[in-house]
């Protein structure tokens, strides 16, 4: 190829160094002695080397994303960890809190037990609804950041539950369930973490994902654990009889170990969890100082190996040959003023759709966790046929004596399960639940995309809660009043919990992604998710009251399926409104000046 100097080059084309001294160019005006001879690439190879890089680039971006590939696994198994140790307390208790609530009022019929239930739901909700906002705001505060906010909330439930297991009234009960909720913000700040730490929204998937996934498998251990742990010296009186504060308050020795699990939460948390807060990131942290020297110590190895590119004052002549032809200095990078966009500037049209959907959602399936359990305590309905004494068999659940069941929608009764089959029932969820979002979700969420996704998933709830209350009228191998038991029995809810699981998985990690990119700013980050949070409280609150009430009124009217069929109604409403959800990019509005430091950037990046 002829030689050109520098003053003949074009000023477009690729342009390719060379290291050999032959190649040297003999000094000029326009370059430096120094300088190395560079060579043109024709036209055509230009263009064919530009469309491989692209091909190449959108391959890259078709294939899917695999668990390993994820960055950042180490602080993301902390968040997950953190998230972990919640559902465990939440779905514990919810195992045996329709027995513990009958020791608070041991004549109280059915229908109350259940509409205390649902209060004691709302009450963590509800309080968590009063404070999420100011947890989120609190998170973007830089003299508070999202560590501290998390810290508090693990703290806060884990006190709440062990006053809520030493617990001898409603009243009290109620009291220490409110206090964990007004703690706990925790579920927004761990998603405001997770976009912060993985900004590559190809990622964004599978980091989502892990919060619902750690639930399921909280979900599978919480309600065993609860079930075999409540009430230890009544169910295992050769081991437990003889304590004398188990018997006083049967249902502690659960929320202890529930509480145990959320104070090593935080310790974890506290001594290995990184700042994500962009002002404090770069803070010290005495935490982590003293995680990194018990690391050190216990494991004798150094867990800070921080690198960063040497000069190239400072290069070592020996090492120029690792070096590739085609390797650029690091871009340096520009000081970005800080800019807050105002709390008033939020309320786009995509965060108020993306909210109303949110809310929806998350009420029936909030509603969902809570009247399940209530549903499986429920007594079954005894036939008058099997009673000879005259009594009515059928008091507790507050029918009338010449009540009598006629099908098709007015029937009455749960299926009387115990603590430990409402454990297993309760597991089933969970074990449903990972297998899909480990097995099913990933694939099928990659192929149709986000919002389709969430749409289409949306359409699968209303057919899981009209089918529940026919559970009742599945044949069993007991007879009433007897727990309902039988092969056919599970199979059938098996296959009620799939549909409403499968919906779930695909429904849960779409709205978190959703609501972090509708995001207008991310200066705001953590109060919209504090906002969704708050949405997502504030309906977990009413629809457990609400159709806990409905569920009473069903069970004296002898529908059971009342409350059933009204929150499938709901759940079709929400379904409809997914069809106005878009998916954002996290920064729809731009503050004076942002635009010529994002066009300053990619100068510098060019040059």
């Amino acid at each position: 190829m002829p030689r050109m100097s520098a003053d003949q080059m074009p000023s477009t084309g690729l342009l390719k160094g060379h290291d050999s001294d032959q190649d040297v160019a003999e000094p000029s005006m326009y370059a430096p002695p120094s300088a190395a001879r560079l060579e043109v690439l024709p036209v055509e190879e230009e263009e064919r080397l530009l469309q491989a890089q692209s091909m190449t680039q959108v391959s890259e971006k078709s294939k899917p994303v695999s668990w390993a590939s994820l960055p950042r696994k180490d602080q993301l198994l902390i968040l997950t960890l953190a998230r972990l140790s919640e559902p465990l307390t939440q779905t514990s208790l919810q195992s045996y809190m329709f027995y513990q609530l009958r020791s608070f009022s041991p004549s109280a019929p059915d229908s109350t037990i259940s509409y205390q239930a649902g209060m004691l739901q709302a009450a963590f909700t509800g309080a968590q609804f009063c404070t999420a906002l100011i947890w989120g705001r609190m998170a973007d505060w830089e003299q508070m950041g999202r560590k501290r906010v998390i810290l508090v909330g693990l703290l806060g439930t884990g006190i709440g539950a062990l006053g809520f297991g030493f617990s001898n009234s409603f009243a009290v009960a109620l009291l220490w369930r409110a206090l964990g909720g007004a703690l706990n913000g925790n579920i927004g700040v761990m998603r405001t973490m997770i976009s912060e730490i993985i900004r590559d929204k190809k990622y964004q998937s599978r980091a989502f994902l892990l919060l619902p996934m750690t639930f399921n498998v909280g979900v599978i251990v919480g309600p065993i654990l609860g079930g075999l742990l409540a009430d230890p010296a009544g169910s295992y009186p050769s081991l437990f009889g003889s304590v004398a504060w188990l018997k006083q308050w049967p249902y502690a020795l659960p929320n202890i170990v529930s509480a145990g699990f959320l104070f090593l939460s935080a310790m974890v948390l506290l001594l290995g969890l990184e700042e994500s807060h962009e002002a404090l990131k770069d803070k010290p942290d005495l935490g982590l100082r003293i995680g990194r020297w018990l690391t050190r110590t216990i494991f004798r190895s150094d867990i800070s190996q921080d690198y960063q590119a040497l000069s190239s004052d400072e290069m070592d002549p020996s090492t120029m040959e690792m070096q590739s032809p085609t390797d650029e200095p690091p871009t340096p990078k520009l000081s970005k003023v800080r800019r807050k966009l105002p709390f008033s500037r939020i309320w786009t049209a995509n965060v108020l759709f993306t909210f109303t959907a949110h809310f929806l959602l998350a009420g029936h399936v909030g509603t969902f966790n809570s009247l399940w359990f209530v549903f499986l305590s429920t007594p079954r309905y005894v036939p008058h046929e099997q009673t000879n004494n005259g009594t009515n068999p059928n008091s507790s659940l507050g029918v009338p004596p010449d009540y009598r069941p006629h099908p098709l929608f007015s029937w009455t009764g749960g299926l009387a399960l115990p603590p430990a089959k409402i454990g297993t029932a309760l597991a089933i969820l969970g074990v449903v639940g990972i297998s899909l979002q480990l097995l099913l979700y990933p694939k099928i969420s990659f192929r149709l995309g986000t919002v389709t996704s969430f749409r289409l998933s949306l359409c699968f709830f209303p057919l899981a809660y009209f089918l529940v209350p026919f559970l009742s009228l599945v044949p069993t191998t007991s007879t009433s009043p007897a727990a309902a038991s039988g092969p056919l029995l599970w199979v059938s809810i098996v296959i009620v919990l799939c549909i409403q699981v499968t919906a779930r998985t695909f429904a849960l990690p779409a709205t978190a992604i959703l609501i972090n990119n509708a995001c207008p700013h991310p200066s705001v980050l953590g109060s919209v998710h504090g906002l969704g949070q708050s949405a997502s409280s504030a309906a977990r609150t009413i629809g457990p009251l609400v159709l806990s009430y409905l569920y009473g009124v069903g069970l004296r009217k002898g529908v059971v399926g009342l409350s059933w069929w009204c929150m499938a109604g709901f759940a079709t409403i929400g379904a409809m409104a997914g069809l106005f959800v878009k998916d954002g990019e996290g920064h729809e509005i731009w503050l004076e000046g942002e635009k010529e430091e994002e066009e300053d950037q990619g100068k510098v990046q060019r040059h």
